[in-house]
């Protein structure tokens, strides 16, 4: 399976500023890369343009400095990481793409050095600065967010050898790769409908944390099927922050950047304008929640013409649950799934509405997707925590005093109408 492996992404600019670089390019001539370096280069992270309505340009300085905050991470040698991969042996290779390999390696646990404990390794290729700039994002996001929906970074090496600078990230190993993977019609594995309802809900959960659960925001960029990894117990985990950005500041409404990401998953406004928000995640999670809908990737060339735009493809069969049916992955059967994979697609249209201030936070998100775990798995939580004013007051939108709705909400360029049902939120995360 590759872990830790990523879709074709693009880059291209309509007009912004391209965003400043202050990381000198690394050359062979450096001895080493300390790790006072890794910090100073957490500037990247922060250099970025916030903009209010009027797009004009405000102090980067605003930005929470992630070289003062505390940081777990160890910082490995590249001895350590030939010895733990049996010198990067092929055998070892999990994956491989534009950024660099992947490898399973094992090392001691950094909690009981006398036990060992295996990681994925990612090596970065050469990619220069572009490369690097993701590396450095990488080692500052993960350095400093800790939850249980976020794939947990271990540690880092970059120092000098015999080929040059070496860029290591080490993770906690993933064993049973991405959700991609199993959504895949090579799989030998498909996920079942509660494991994929699951997932949503774990993903929801690493947005909303990133989100709005911290002192300041962390936007994704790049959130996709790929870079969502599953551990042993087939809990959820986001990964690969390299493309990931601070949020505005408070009182300003957008960061414009170089527009980056993957083709299928990027917010349409994003892709006009490099007008990046919290928004932007959502429309791609809205996305996600229709391929596991599907089994279908946002994009697939190998598909007939009027197939291989998957939010294309859908939209004329959302009008009626009959129709809606056809576009249910065939893998999976039953009335009971139909039922529940139509009131998942309800909440992908709200993620996508054509207005990025129509979308709900991703926190919102989370409750109603948890809804539908709920009603599918017939679990829940009753004792969960009090929820926030915003919360309760979604939960009485959606319960209607116990009667359905129609909600006029227009869903992306092609004026889908939803239906909000009304049903007992129970928070879970």
């Amino acid at each position: 399976m590759n872990h830790f492996m990523t879709m074709k992404c693009f880059q291209f600019h309509n007009g912004e500023k391209k965003e400043d670089s202050k990381t000198p390019r690394p050359t062979s001539a450096q001895s080493s890369f300390t790790d006072r370096e890794v910090k100073q280069s957490g500037s990247e992270f922060n250099s970025q343009t916030a903009s209010d309505a009027s797009s004009e340009s405000r102090g980067r300085n605003q930005f929470p400095s992630f070289s003062e905050r505390p940081s777990n991470l160890k910082v490995f040698t590249v001895s350590e990481l030939k010895q733990a991969t049996k010198n990067f042996n092929r055998t070892a290779k999990l994956g491989e793409g534009g950024f660099g390999c992947v490898y399973k390696g094992n090392i001691k646990s950094p909690e009981d050095p006398a036990t060992k404990i295996d990681v994925a390794i990612k090596q970065l290729g050469r990619r220069g600065l572009q490369g690097h700039k993701e590396w450095v994002t990488e080692v500052n996001v993960l350095g400093v967010v800790e939850h249980p929906n976020l794939v947990k970074l271990l540690g880092y090496c970059a120092e000098d050898d015999e080929r040059g600078i070496q860029r290591l990230l080490i993770y906690e190993y993933m064993p049973n790769g991405s959700v991609e993977d199993h959504l895949s019609i090579k799989s030998v594995t498909p996920l079942s409908w509660a494991m994929r309802l699951r997932i949503a809900l774990d993903a929801a959960c690493g947005l909303a944390y990133l989100h709005e659960e911290m002192d300041f925001q962390i936007i994704f960029r790049d959130f996709k099927s790929s870079n969502i990894l599953l551990d042993d117990q087939w809990s959820a985990k986001l990964s690969d922050f390299g493309l990931a950005r601070l949020g505005p500041p408070e009182g300003l409404t957008h960061v414009s950047t170089a527009v980056v990401g993957t083709m299928g998953y990027a917010a349409p406004e994003y892709i006009q304008t490099g007008r990046l928000t919290s928004k932007s995640d959502v429309w791609s999670y809205g996305v996600f929640l229709y391929e596991l809908i599907t089994g279908r990737r946002p994009l697939d060339r190998n598909r007939p013409k009027g197939e291989q735009k998957l939010l294309e493809w859908v939209k004329p069969y959302l009008s009626d649950s009959k129709k809606f049916q056809q576009i249910l992955d065939p893998r999976l059967e039953g009335k009971q799934i139909a039922k529940s994979a139509h009131k998942l697609s309800l909440i992908a249209n709200r993620c996508m509405a054509r207005l990025p201030k129509t979308r709900p936070k991703m926190s919102e998100v989370r409750e109603m997707v948890n809804q539908v775990f709920a009603a599918y798995t017939g679990t829940g939580n009753p004792q969960s925590p009090l929820k926030s004013k915003e919360e309760k007051k979604m939960s009485e939108e959606l319960e209607g005093k116990g009667k359905r709705r129609l909600a006029d909400l227009k869903i992306g360029d092609g004026g889908w109408f939803i239906r909000v049902w009304s049903s007992k939120l129970v928070k879970t995360c």
